[in-house]
């Protein structure tokens, strides 16, 4: 039985994460590219904790510049153990104003320019991402938004788009359609990715503006949305304090769902066909099954 090791992934706004113990910011190298930044350690109320700013500490990376490969890469070589993404998003509901945390369930995968998965020619995976969030991390944030008085909503869609620019009214209303509660640029393909690498993976949405579907309010701009960042950041950083205190001291107990053992019957390319560059390379990701 393994610790508990919390990795945060900071999206627009969250750039640094004040407050840890004996932090350092240290790189870790990925076969699979470079990561967003190097990745911040720390202990945060006794429990060892990973953050890293998605955009890099200077936001210089678009949502599909990101290596996503790299960034869940690193982590799991930090060995994190479960992943909280704290991300800006559009609201899509009247219900769901800026300001609100959303904590999320499901998402729908628009992107179309990004690598989607480790398991690529020579090494072929499938693996279920039919509830893509892992709910006992949702159970704790929700818990953390109750004891921070968070105006916050449990369960939702985030629909994922490709970016950078900001929807149409008319894609804004389909996604409306489609029953999406907020819509992103960030957490596709990184929730697959996690999944594939056996990290829980919860996200944290938070609302900074009404997209551009809503005729009472300005369409999305980016001086609303800075401005919006600032107040959601310092209530993130609350939030995943009072989660640190949850999870400190706590084995990691095997995930109800099997979300930790999913690459178990995942791998279907006959051992003697794989490619052992591509297997060098999944050591981390998949070692667990592919050297066991």
């Amino acid at each position: 039985m393994s610790k508990t090791v919390l990795g945060v992934i900071g999206g627009s706004g969250v750039y640094n994460f004040p407050g840890l113990e004996d932090s350092r910011w240290q790189k870790v190298e990925s076969p699979f590219g470079e990561s967003s930044d190097e990745l911040h350690f720390g202990r945060l109320r006794g429990l060892d904790m990973v953050f890293l700013p998605r955009h890099g500490r200077d936001h210089v990376l678009t949502p599909t510049d990101i290596n996503y490969r790299a960034n869940i890469d690193a982590m799991k070589r930090a060995g994190v153990t479960d992943i909280v993404s704290v991300s800006a998003v559009g609201s899509l509901r009247e219900e769901l104003p800026p300001g609100h945390f959303v904590i999320v369930d499901q998402f729908i995968d628009r992107t179309f320019a990004r690598e989607k998965t480790f398991f690529t020619r020579g090494c072929v995976a499938h693996i279920s991402v039919a509830d893509p969030v892992c709910p006992r991390l949702g159970d704790y944030l929700e818990a953390g938004c109750k004891a921070q008085d968070i105006a916050h909503t449990r369960g939702g869609t985030y629909l994922v788009m490709e970016g950078p620019q900001f929807s149409t009214r008319a894609e804004s209303e389909l996604y409306r359609s489609w029953g999406c509660s907020v819509i992103g640029m960030t957490n596709m393909p990184e929730a697959k990715l996690a999944r594939e690498a056996e990290i829980n993976y919860a996200t944290i949405a938070m609302v900074t503006d009404y997209d551009c579907w809503h005729d009472d309010h300005d369409d999305v701009e980016v001086a609303q949305i800075i401005a919006m960042l600032g107040a959601n950041n310092k209530k993130s950083q609350k939030l995943i304090l009072e989660l640190a205190g949850k999870l400190a001291g706590r084995d990691r107990d095997p995930c109800p769902r099997g979300f930790d053992r999913v690459l178990d019957n995942a791998i279907v390319t006959a051992p003697e066909k794989r490619d052992p560059n591509l297997v060098a390379k999944l050591d981390a990701v998949a070692g667990r099954v592919l050297n066991g």
